[in-house]
């Protein structure tokens, strides 16, 4: 009798493996065949100056819209996440020429489909490129950032592939993480017209479009972006920047300390690199939502 339990264990299990084998060899080739997509995307020609003004204004935005925090102060990328067996290895790219960056060729079409549409030069999507919020800037701005990062240094830092984990083919399959960049953007969408830096909620808006991609659009936050990191915080009205004041919300971005004493868990280096106004109408447009 004991035997035939065994037998019978034995076969459910195997069953449930199977069952297990097939559903992930979806999971599998569905994810797959999304990260090997192929984007029919012409880049935008865009003009890029290297005047004092466009380098000082791309070495500000590099910092306030994130590039260091994910590629590092240096800009010769670094490791995000390395957990092979779950999530995968995820790499902030060395953006420099150096050795293991950009090939020598990388040109401002090239930055343009990194930057607005989320995919490289062979035309497939990035992992974890925040281009929803590059997508949403000037001409003006990305050509900042282009001309910047173009004269940088040459940073000799080779890494890694970016390789997508088992856990993070499921919950993207499931549509509870969103690691393809391109998926997110609008290819169709122009670049957004010039605005003039004011004390409103319209440039407030502008400036909170990197915000989005953590955030979300409604700015309210939620549930975690990975595994073991912390709910994203609700920055709108109802959240807790919404009783601050705009003096208690520029040193919180400035120093990384909240009026309550926390120690923010977000890249608040980004805020640090902002003017008094352009913090003042970002604290404007989220009090607004």
């Amino acid at each position: 009798m004991f035997r035939k339990i065994i037998k019978i264990a034995g076969v459910i299990l195997s069953g449930i493996l199977l069952i297990g084998v097939l559903v992930y060899g979806k999971v599998y080739f569905s994810t797959e065949k999304r990260i090997r997509k192929v984007y029919k995307v012409v880049p935008e020609k865009i003009h890029v100056p290297t005047d004092a003004a466009t380098l000082a204004l791309g070495a500000r935005l590099v910092t306030a819209k994130g590039c260091r925090s994910c590629h590092g102060e240096d800009l010769g990328g670094r490791i995000l996440i390395d957990k092979p067996m779950t999530l995968g290895v995820i790499v902030a790219k060395n953006i420099t020429k150096g050795k293991g960056g950009l090939p020598k060729d990388f040109s401002a079409e090239d930055w343009v489909l990194a930057l607005k549409h989320g995919i490289n030069k062979k035309k497939n999507s990035l992992l974890v490129m925040p281009s929803y919020g590059f997508a949403k800037l000037t001409a003006k701005d990305i050509a900042a950032i282009i001309a910047y990062c173009a004269q940088l240094p040459a940073i000799d830092h080779e890494l890694p592939v970016s390789k997508v984990g088992p856990l993070a083919r499921v919950l993207t399959d499931l549509g509870k993480i969103k690691f393809l960049a391109a998926e997110r953007v609008d290819h169709d969408q122009a670049f957004a017209e010039e605005i003039s830096p004011s004390l409103s909620v319209e440039y407030g808006k502008y400036l909170a479009v990197m915000c989005q991609s953590c955030h979300g659009e409604n700015m309210k936050g939620g549930a975690p972006l990975s595994s073991g990191a912390p709910p994203v915080a609700n920055i709108s009205s109802t959240g807790k920047p919404g009783r601050w004041t705009d003096e208690q919300f520029i040193t919180t971005l400035r120093t990384g300390k909240t009026p309550e004493g926390k120690q923010l868990r977000m890249p608040w280096q980004m805020g640090a690199a902002m003017t008094d106004l352009e913090l003042k109408a970002l604290h404007l447009y989220l009090n607004s939502l």
